[in-house]
C-alpha cells in the first residue's frame, strides 16, 4: 500500500475538516464546527511560519493529520513544537499509521532545530496516551488553562 506523509495543500482542507470532527467528537473540551475548523486550517496553511499541517496519504487518500504549531520557548532557549490535532481515521488505526506520522513531524522539527515538542492530548483518551507514552512523550507537571475571549 502506497503511504505519503506530506504538508496539506488547500485541496486537503474539506477532508482535514472532516477529520477534526471525527476527532473533536471524541474530544469533551471541543464540538465540532466545519467553518470554524476551515478557517484555523486555513490561516495554518496560508502563514507557515505559524506551523505545518502535516498529512497522512494512504493509496492517494488523506488518512490522517497533524498540526504542528510553532512557537518559541524561553526554557528551551528556541523553537519548539505544540502539537495537536493528531488524527488517523477510524478506518485506518491499528496500522501503525500513526505512529509512521508521529515519527515524520518529529524528524521534521529536529531538522528544523526545535528542541522539545509539546503534545496536547484528551486527558480521558486512555489509549491516545498509551500510544503517546509508547513513542516516548512523558507526562508534565505543567497545567493546560483556558480563557474565551469571545
Amino acid at each position: 500500500m502506497n503511504i505519503d506523509i506530506d504538508f496539506a495543500t488547500a485541496d486537503d482542507l474539506p477532508q482535514l475538516a472532516d477529520l477534526l470532527a471525527e476527532l473533536f467528537a471524541l474530544e469533551s473540551d471541543f464540538t465540532p464546527d466545519r467553518e470554524k475548523q476551515l478557517r484555523g486550517l486555513r490561516l495554518i496553511l496560508d502563514e507557515p511560519a505559524l506551523g505545518r499541517l502535516f498529512v497522512l496519504r494512504i493509496a492517494g487518500q488523506v488518512a490522517g493529520m497533524a498540526n504542528a504549531l510553532i512557537t518559541v520557548s524561553t526554557a528551551e532557549g528556541g523553537k519548539v513544537l505544540l502539537l495537536e490535532d493528531v488524527i488517523v481515521s477510524r478506518a485506518h488505526r491499528g496500522g501503525g499509521y500513526g505512529r509512521k506520522l508521529i515519527e515524520h513531524v518529529l524528524d521534521w522539527a529536529r531538522e528544523h532545530g526545535m528542541t522539545r515538542v509539546t503534545l496536547l492530548a484528551d486527558r480521558d483518551n486512555a489509549p491516545a496516551l498509551d500510544f503517546y507514552r509508547a513513542l516516548g512523550f512523558d507526562g508534565s507537571n505543567m497545567t493546560v488553562l483556558r480563557k474565551r475571549l469571545d
